[in-house]
């Protein structure tokens, strides 16, 4: 049998507060998408105060709240540009506070972008026509628990180590969902951008576990979705805000599904001669009912990166819950795997040792290398050829040095496979150089991605990066969306130049 034992405690909790990406060398830093700026009218930041929330015009403030993790933004950082800067930063201290904001910013036509934890990797929370970055990082905390439905109300700044240390400390309760970002994102980014958390395997994604939102919309209205259990009135309208990046409204407060903090966790690592062999048995672990919380795979150039493992293709596995559900989730995973080598159990704490560091990044790109990673999901029919596709295009774009993949989240129906890819641009050019082999790393490998079958995002979202490719991606869908968007923010006001919309302040400029 397996050997159980009792969790790890939690790490210590992070500044539960926007942690920067990288340095500005000065914070009046040019602008460098070129889209139009929207000036905020006179009077405009006055009014915005008489609300009671905290104004800000401050230079620095500004450029700071106009930035997420996005690695294109970090390149522009070290030539001392940003890719878009907010005319004036808005802290509402209030959920009342939110709707008339956003009904002043309608009535006078001002773009509003709404930022919190600003953890986002392709520009969804800049603000690229200036404008109010609205941030929603003073709207933290737990309102309430109700511990026998396993419902939990949450404000929208957050962050999610503070939440899970909470309900863990307080409630003996969890969520289960730990992005890698955990310390850097809040609920609401969760789920303005369909997040995904490194145990979803058990838990499920943010979609899965929201019940309902309480969204204020561009002119003020405010909304309160989701009720009692398997209701039946309509469709879902949770889930049509689920995902929209703050374009059709602001997500004001959240309830979530939680359950019993685990007794136990249990681990496992083995080691398959094959890539397709090692994503096979992952699909019959779930195909049999199997749901271990973490089934992550590597492909050969990540094993041996990470764990020194030579040729063989790297699954690691973890458990956590009640001792009965994890006993039997272990045995389902070991029958599956009868056919790869059994490696030691300590390469599953050195992956739990190092999940939440996201450090490297910034070191990379001060160092000349351009590089990102690009999370999509398939049907377990696409994978192998999503996978090969994929790595062989991104491989041929000139300067890249390296590409590779692991899986990441799986489920009955398919997985998530996460890219890397690395290089520096031929002749070690300037700033431009780089973006330009950025685009071409993207370019290639979304292609490849949308070509064999696969998705364009499974929880990093569109934001600007992947915009140019959302009608290849939603089809005739697209215009759904644009009907959606016309009727809950007529005037365009709410994060313009996202998820590949029409854009009534002008082209951003991007790619």
């Amino acid at each position: 049998m397996t050997e159980l034992r009792r969790p790890a405690p939690l790490p210590p909790t992070g500044p539960g507060a926007p942690t920067p990406p990288i340095a500005l060398p000065d914070a009046g830093s040019a602008r460098s998408l070129g889209a139009a700026e929207v000036p905020v009218p006179d009077g405009f930041v006055e009014r915005l105060g008489a609300t009671g929330a905290e104004v800000s015009i401050d230079e620095a403030e500004r450029a700071e709240a106009s930035r997420d993790w996005w690695p294109l933004g970090m390149i522009q950082a070290l030539d001392n540009r940003l890719v878009g800067r907010a005319g004036v930063v808005v802290r509402p201290a209030t959920v009342d506070q939110v709707p008339e904001l956003l009904a002043l910013c309608h009535e006078a036509r001002v773009p509003v972008t709404p930022v919190a934890g600003r953890s986002g990797v392709c520009g969804a929370s800049v603000p690229v026509h200036g404008g109010v970055a609205l941030d929603l990082t003073l709207l933290s905390g737990i309102r309430s628990v109700d511990d026998e439905g396993l419902v939990l109300d949450a404000l929208p700044g957050t962050f999610g180590d503070h939440l899970e240390a909470e309900l863990r400390g307080s409630h003996g309760l969890t969520l289960g969902h730990w992005p890698q970002s955990v310390a850097l994102s809040t609920v609401g980014g969760w789920l303005a951008c369909r997040s995904a958390g490194q145990l979803s395997n058990r838990y499920g994604k943010i979609e899965d576990l929201v019940v309902g939102l309480d969204v204020a919309l561009a002119d003020g209205r405010v909304v309160r979705t989701g009720a009692p259990a398997r209701s039946a009135v309509g469709p879902d309208l949770t889930q049509v805000f689920v995902g929209s990046e703050g374009t059709l409204g602001v997500i004001t407060g959240a309830r979530l599904a939680v359950r019993p903090a685990p007794e136990v966790e249990a681990q496992a690592a083995y080691g398959f001669a094959s890539w397709d062999e090692g994503m096979d048995a992952c699909r019959r672990v779930l195909r049999r009912g199997g749901d271990a919380a973490v089934l992550r795979l590597y492909d050969e150039v990540e094993s041996d990166r990470s764990y020194q493992t030579g040729d063989l293709h790297v699954l690691l596995v973890l458990d956590e819950g009640d001792p009965v559900t994890v006993q039997a989730n272990m045995e389902i995973v070991d029958q599956e795997c009868r056919g790869a080598a059994r490696l030691d159990d300590a390469l599953v704490e050195r992956w739990l040792g190092h999940r939440n560091e996201v450090g490297q990044l910034e070191s990379l790109v001060r160092n000349g290398f351009v590089v990102d990673t690009m999370e999509i999901s398939a049907g377990w029919s696409a994978l192998p050829g999503i996978y090969r596709a994929a790595v062989e295009a991104l491989r041929a774009v000139p300067g890249v040095r390296a590409a590779s993949a692991h899986q990441s989240h799986a489920y009955v129906d398919g997985a998530c496979l996460y890219f890397t890819f690395a290089g520096r641009p031929p002749g070690e050019g300037d700033e431009r150089d780089h973006e330009a082999m950025y685009r071409a790393c993207w370019e290639a490998g979304t292609r490849a991605v949308l070509e064999h079958g696969g998705s364009l995002s499974h929880h990093h979202g569109v934001g600007l990066n992947r915009s140019r490719f959302v009608d290849d991606a939603l089809g005739s869908g697209t215009e759904v969306l644009h009907a959606l968007k016309a009727a809950l923010d007529p005037h365009g006001i709410l994060n313009p130049g996202k998820l590949g919309l029409p854009d009534p302040f002008g082209e951003v400029g991007w790619p």
